[in-house]
């Protein structure tokens, strides 16, 4: 089998929070509804309606999903940038010879525009999936590694029976990420690559290294 290594997408690979601050500031315009941006960029991770939820009625998430989510690539895409060390951990998966995933909750066609923009390429990219449903991909398609921001992507980790990697860089601290159990946690993913280093050489000598 393919070794495969899945990435989460806000927060772990892309700063989401310029482009969603932006795209919230438009929605509350265009519906007369007040949002609390920079709020809710403290808590990015969760599903869209979780934090739609906060601003609009239950009768109303729905359309207000569907049209943040139209809203969203001519807002969000351009000021979107990487996260220090993203595009260089995943050329390291492929350098050992791996396979690159992408599994987060984010709307998958926006996901792709994202990662397109940047030049970051994924040989798999599955949206709309959170926390432990991120487990039905990484099993799906074998990763035996996810990598992510948020005790969400730890849960879904280790659902999948893969090695969970966190890195600092989102709403959690690496203490919350450790005690959620994840096996190592990462100031952002410029560590990454020697991680994976030591990680698949470990594996080659037939050890199990988590950390």
């Amino acid at each position: 089998m393919t070794f495969t290594v899945g990435f989460d997408l806000d927060m772990t690979l892309i700063d989401s929070r310029p482009g969603i601050r932006a795209c919230y500031l438009a929605l509350a315009e265009r519906t007369g509804t007040y949002i609390d941006a920079d709020l809710a960029v403290t808590r990015l991770g969760p599903p869209l309606v979780e934090e739609l939820v906060n601003w609009f009625p239950e009768e109303q998430l729905s359309a207000m999903a569907d049209l943040y989510r139209e809203m969203y690539p001519s807002i969000a895409i351009a000021s979107t940038p990487a996260m220090r060390g993203a595009a260089e951990a995943m050329e390291q998966v492929r350098a050992a010879g791996g396979r690159t995933l992408v599994v987060t909750a984010k709307y998958e066609p926006n996901a792709k525009l994202h990662l397109s923009h940047l030049g970051i390429e994924a040989d798999v990219v599955v949206g709309d999936l959170w926390a432990e449903q991120k487990a039905q991909a990484l099993r799906e398609y074998g990763a035996g590694v996810y990598v992510g921001d948020h005790v969400g992507d730890v849960r879904g980790a280790r659902m999948a029976g893969a090695v969970s990697v966190a890195v600092a860089t989102g709403p959690c601290s690496a203490d919350e990420l450790l005690a959620a159990g994840a096996d190592v946690v990462l100031d952002d993913l410029s560590g990454f690559p020697a991680w994976l280093t030591g990680y698949r050489g470990a594996d080659a000598e037939g050890e199990a290294p988590r950390a």
